[in-house]
C-alpha cells in the first residue's frame, strides 16, 4: 500500500520525531556515476536583481487564495521566440509552485485528474524576502491542465505536480532565479535519479517557526516510481507541511523537481518529488504559454554553501538502495 499526503494529516509528531531521529542517523555511502544535465535557455545575469537583494526568488513562500501556502521553487519564463528577456516585455516572467497549493479537498487528495482544485487567474500572495510581498496570479496548474483534458494516465494524475504563478511585469526587477545557498539551477536533470544519488533543497515551511538552519538540505534518493515522474529522496530534515513546492537539485546542481508528497509508506517519511522535465513537457504541451523554459541561477551551485553547519548537510541513512 502507498500511503501520501500533501498536508497537516501525516501527523506533526511523526514528522518531529523523524527531525530528532535524522540528526543522529549515519551517513550513507552509496554512490553512483552522474550523467551531466543539458542546460536550459534563460536570461542573462544581468537581467535579474542581484541575488542577495531579491526580494523573488526560490525558497519564498506563496499563499494561494482558496488553497495553501507552500514554497516556491524555480523561476521560469515564457512566450516570444528570439530568447528576449523579461525587461524586454517579451516574455513573461513566472514562479513555480506545486499544483496541490491550490488544492480545495482534503490533504489526502493526491490525484491531480480528480482532486478539487483552484482555477487560473487566482491570486497568489508572494511572500517576498525582507518583508517584500507582491501578488501574483496562477497561470498554469498541471491539475486544471489534466481535468480540462480529461488525463486519465494514473501516472500523470498520481505525479504531475506544478503550477506557474506569473509575476507582474512592474515586480519582474524584483527576481532572481538562483536557490538560496546552494546556487543553481545549472540546468534541467533529464535523466532521473539512481538510488544513491545525492539531492539539494530548501524548504521554507512556516512550521520551522523561522529557524534557519533546518532550511537548508542534503538528501538521498530511494529511487524513481510513476515511470520516472516522481523521485522518492530521504532528507536529513524531511519536508514538512508548507515546504511543498520546493525545489530539488541534484549533485551537479540541475533541477530535479519539486517536493510534492510526504509518503507515510512503504517507505515512512520519505518525500515524493515530481520530476520537473516530465513536468515541463506536458505544460509546453498543454499549459498554452508558449515555450516555457526554466531560468538558470546566476550564483555557482555547490554541494557546501558557506555559512551552513556542515552537520545540517550530512547525507541522512535511507532505507536499502533500489526498494523505492
Amino acid at each position: 500500500m502507498v500511503l501520501r499526503t500533501r498536508g497537516l494529516v501525516a501527523a506533526v509528531a511523526t514528522v518531529t520525531a523523524v527531525l530528532v531521529a535524522a540528526l543522529f542517523a549515519p551517513v550513507a555511502t552509496a554512490s553512483t556515476s552522474l550523467t551531466a544535465a543539458p542546460a536550459a535557455p534563460a536570461a542573462s545575469s544581468n537581467d535579474w536583481a542581484p541575488a542577495a537583494t531579491a526580494a523573488i526568488r526560490p525558497g519564498v513562500l506563496t499563499e494561494t487564495a482558496g488553497g495553501g501556502s507552500c514554497t516556491a521553487n524555480f523561476v521560469f519564463t515564457a512566450g516570444g521566440t528570439d530568447g528576449s528577456t523579461p525587461q524586454a516585455g517579451r516574455r513573461r516572467t513566472f514562479i513555480g509552485q506545486a499544483a496541490h497549493c491550490g488544492g480545495t479537498g482534503a490533504e489526502t487528495e493526491t490525484d491531480g485528474c480528480s482532486s478539487g482544485t483552484v482555477g487560473l487567474g487566482v491570486p497568489v500572495t508572494i511572500r517576498g524576502a525582507g518583508g517584500r510581498d507582491v501578488t501574483g496570479h496562477v497561470a498554469y496548474s498541471s491539475w486544471v491542465a489534466m481535468q480540462a483534458n480529461g488525463e486519465s494516465d494514473p501516472d500523470s494524475c498520481a505525479y504531475n505536480d506544478l503550477a506557474l504563478v506569473e509575476i507582474d511585469p512592474a515586480d519582474v526587477a524584483l527576481v532572481n532565479p538562483s536557490v538560496p545557498f546552494f546556487g543553481g539551477p545549472t540546468g534541467i536533470d533529464t535523466d532521473g535519479l539512481a538510488p544513491g544519488e545525492q539531492v539539494f533543497s530548501y524548504g521554507n515551511s512556516p512550521l520551522r517557526l523561522g529557524i534557519s538552519a533546518l532550511s537548508p538540505k542534503v538528501g538521498i534518493s530511494a529511487g524513481d516510481t510513476g515511470r520516472g515522474r516522481s523521485h522518492v529522496v530521504y532528507t536529513l530534515s524531511p519536508g514538512i507541511p508548507g515546504d511543498s513546492g520546493s525545489a530539488y537539485l541534484d549533485a551537479r546542481g540541475a533541477a530535479v523537481g519539486q517536493l510534492s508528497t510526504l509518503n507515510l509508506a512503504p517507505l515512512p517519511v520519505s518525500n515524493g518529488v515530481g520530476d520537473i522535465a516530465k513536468e515541463l513537457a506536458y505544460a509546453n504541451a498543454d499549459g498554452g504559454l508558449g515555450d516555457i523554459e526554466l531560468a538558470l541561477g546566476t550564483e555557482p551551485f555547490t554541494p557546501t554553501p558557506a555559512g551552513v553547519d556542515p552537520t545540517q548537510l550530512a547525507t541522512p541513512a535511507g532505507p536499502p538502495l533500489g526498494q523505492a
